[in-house]
């Protein structure tokens, strides 16, 4: 990894058909290590169902209010400072169930790569 900062630009977030928004803030193969991607999920919306294998990730929840659903548990609430723990392969979802949108940061180790992700919808 080489020393700097990382100023991403807000114009550079894009909807996928995972059914939110995301902003690259950190994923690069000069740090294998970890990848930061900010999420956004629009009130009513529920993400698809999918999972990244071999890739844990955390769910940061920095505005809203959601209900998630990972594998194997039920469903449960979610909101401002909860942090979401998501093993390799765990199949999940997020549904936004608030008025504003559901803002969170994406860690994922190690960093997420497109071939990781398997849409299960």
């Amino acid at each position: 990894m080489k020393s700097g900062v990382v100023r991403p630009d807000p114009a550079q977030e894009f909807y996928t058909p995972e059914r939110c928004y995301i902003l690259e803030l950190s994923n690069s193969a000069d740090d294998e290590a970890l990848s930061i991607a900010r999420a956004r999920v629009e009130p009513g919306v529920t993400t698809a169902f999918h999972k990244v294998v071999e890739t844990a990730e955390r769910y940061v929840i920095l505005a809203g209010e959601g209900l998630v659903d990972l594998e194997g548990q039920d469903p449960e609430a979610v909101g401002v400072g909860d942090v979401v723990l998501i093993p390799p392969g765990a199949e999940q979802r997020i549904t936004n169930t608030g008025d504003i949108d559901l803002v969170f940061l994406a860690l994922c180790t190690p960093r997420f790569r497109q071939e990781r992700y398997i849409a299960t919808d």
